[in-house]
């Protein structure tokens, strides 16, 4: 017997809507830039993987969790590397990693939203927004900005504290082509 129009529309209505989850593709970034002593300097950090639920639709059901291998900083600097990894920095034999997770993404116009979650990175969580440009497709590319203040988390303790030597503001920046979660 076919469904009447009224019932079908209330199935289809009383159905849980879901964001369409994904993982990152080869060739997706994650970067970082600030200055040293006035000289701007970049990295990155190639050893990452993200999970991302989103749909411009459906934004209540939409989630980022990305986790990051703190040991794998580059800045194409062995010395700045090797201090990056130390107890003044990242401090990666007490914690190796760092995580991104959201679950509050709103729109800012056109193919441009926020994603409201929180930073862990040396033991210590703090709010982050990351703003981001969605590019639909069958490999959506996701790229987005934050700026992290490196001494809310403790990172470039002592005398790399002062920010006439480092600013407090770091630029990070990431471009995540996307494919379907399995």
């Amino acid at each position: 017997m076919p469904l009447k129009p009224l019932a079908y529309a209330l199935l289809l209505a009383a159905a849980p809507a879901y964001a369409a989850d994904y993982v990152q593709a080869p060739g997706s970034s994650l970067t970082f830039a600030t200055k040293y002593q006035g000289e701007v300097f970049s990295g990155r950090f190639p050893n990452f993987a993200s999970k991302i639920s989103f749909d411009p639709a459906n934004l209540a059901a939409s989630k980022f969790d990305v986790l990051i291998t703190m040991a794998g900083a580059d800045t194409k600097n062995a010395e700045r590397d090797d201090t990056l990894k130390g107890a003044d920095f990242f401090s990666i034999a007490k914690f190796p990693t760092a995580r991104f997770a959201a679950t509050k993404v709103r729109s800012l116009g056109g193919n441009n939203y926020a994603a409201d979650g929180s930073l862990s990175l040396r033991g210590v969580t703090k709010p982050v927004t990351l703003t981001f440009t969605w590019t639909p497709g069958a490999k959506p590319v996701l790229s987005g900005k934050a700026t992290v203040k490196r001494l809310d988390f403790g990172v470039g303790g002592g005398d790399w504290a002062d920010t006439s030597i480092i600013p407090n503001e770091v630029a990070v920046s990431t471009k995540l082509t996307l494919l379907p979660a399995k």
